[in-house]
């Protein structure tokens, strides 16, 4: 059985970890996790023959292979391993996690960091309790800061990525109602993302703290953190900002204790405006110039279909269809009323994981979407459908519907909100519009 420390000396000389024989690299080190529906312990000697280095396995059934490299456990020697190799280096770890808009303000701040650091960013939305050992084992000796973006659906789970991650700063987006059921409703998702401000206090580590949100505020003052570095929109931030223009992509001016500047982005949606108030506080407590933030925010674009302005051929479609929770949708919708358009359409999707609240929930945001002066509502979801009695627009039980409809009568010449959560795949409507 193999040690972490034996472990950690094959992956000195093998630092590419793979969990999927589909993407073996040459020399990699093969971890067979277990999932709901798979054992990739069978798959270990398909990874040998590929090329990988040596398959890390927990089945003595297939430990046979002098490469196989047989633990307790595939995931806990996996996060063990990136405990370990996170304790070896020494350079700043920007934790970040929120109800909404990390992955974005991972991004923008990578965008930022990059201009004057080596810098590493989560990859996608691998920020979970694999996802986030997979990151820390991609640290190679040349990167100067990490950005580890962390999730959480339940109490506990942000503590202990934190423990892999070992964050030297912190970041909470914000507080929304997210995984309700998962977190026991809204102060359990409180409790939960506060976390990352116990894990700071712990390790005399910095927080970066939008101070216009009461919740954050209130969080950071109950974890009694010392080391705080605020943003907001009131001179006496470290960066304060204001937002100049909205329609169709982002404008704002900033400013720190001495100067003022102006920045584009090729970003939409005004809830977006604290995201990049937040990168451009951690670009200037890192030293990165103003002109060197601005060329970093104005060079990003999105395009992991969040909050992605994208032309069709008869119309131009928000795509923000990555996730969906009711504080991300409410904002979604208030920020289709605030842009400029002839006709507008909104196509949304159910929203998850909210328990207990879900049909209140779904009824407030198809009461927040009747009040907008719209073209055509549509709901699709089997949520929406439920709670569809009395109200305006069309209801879809299924995608599948939805698409028929969409086929039937066409949208041209809108301005379209498509947004729901993952697991609708709103991105299959996306040819239709």
């Amino acid at each position: 059985m193999a040690t972490s420390s034996s472990l950690y000396q094959h992956f000195l000389h093998h630092p590419i970890i793979c969990t999927d024989t589909r993407n073996i690299v040459a020399g990699s080190l093969f971890f067979a996790l277990k999932g709901e529906k798979f054992d990739a312990n069978t798959f270990a000697e398909q990874a040998l023959h590929l090329g990988a280095a040596y398959a890390i396995v927990d089945d003595q059934a297939y430990a046979g292979h002098e490469r196989c490299i047989l633990v307790p456990d595939v995931l806990t020697a996996l996060q063990d391993l990136a405990r370990q190799h996170r304790s070896q280096l020494n350079i700043p770890v920007i934790g970040l996690t929120g109800s909404n808009g990390k992955t974005t303000t991972k991004e923008l701040i990578n965008a930022v960091l990059s201009r004057k650091y080596k810098t590493f960013a989560t990859k996608g939305n691998l920020n979970n309790h694999i996802g986030v050992p997979l990151s820390i084992l991609s640290l190679s000796p040349e990167i100067e800061i990490a950005v580890i973006e962390m999730g959480a659906n339940h109490q506990k789970e942000i503590e202990f990525l934190c423990g892999i991650a070992q964050p030297t700063h912190g970041l909470i987006t914000n507080i929304g109602m997210a995984h309700l059921d998962g977190f026991g409703g809204f102060e359990g998702v409180k409790k939960g993302k506060a976390e990352l401000f116990a894990y700071l206090k712990a390790h005399s580590g910095f927080a970066f703290i939008n101070r216009n949100n009461p919740y954050l505020m209130e969080m950071s003052e109950k974890a009694e953190l010392h080391k705080v570095v605020y943003y907001g929109t009131e001179s006496s931030n470290a960066v304060s900002g204001k937002l100049l223009k909205t329609d169709p992509f982002i404008e704002l001016s900033w400013q720190n204790k001495t100067s003022s500047f102006n920045t584009r982005l090729q970003l939409t949606g005004a809830y977006n405006f604290e995201n990049i108030l937040a990168a451009i506080c951690i670009g200037q407590f890192f030293e990165v110039s103003p002109e060197q933030i601005n060329a970093g925010l104005s060079g990003y674009f999105p395009n992991n279909n969040r909050s992605q302005l994208s032309k069709t051929a008869r119309n131009t479609v928000i795509c923000d269809f990555y996730n969906a929770n009711p504080s991300s949708m409410a904002a979604a919708l208030t920020n289709l009323e605030l842009l400029k358009a002839t006709n507008k359409t909104v196509i949304i999707g159910d929203m998850f994981e909210l328990g207990e609240e879900s049909a209140r929930q779904h009824l407030d945001i198809i009461e927040q979407a009747e009040k907008l002066a719209v073209e055509s509502l549509i709901f699709i979801g089997k949520h929406f459908y439920e709670v569809r009695e009395n109200h305006k627009g069309h209801f879809f039980s299924s995608l599948a519907a939805a698409g028929d409809y969409l086929k039937a009568k066409p949208i041209s010449n809108n301005l379209v909100l498509l947004k729901g959560s993952r697991g609708m795949a709103l991105e299959q409507l996306l040819p239709l519009l």
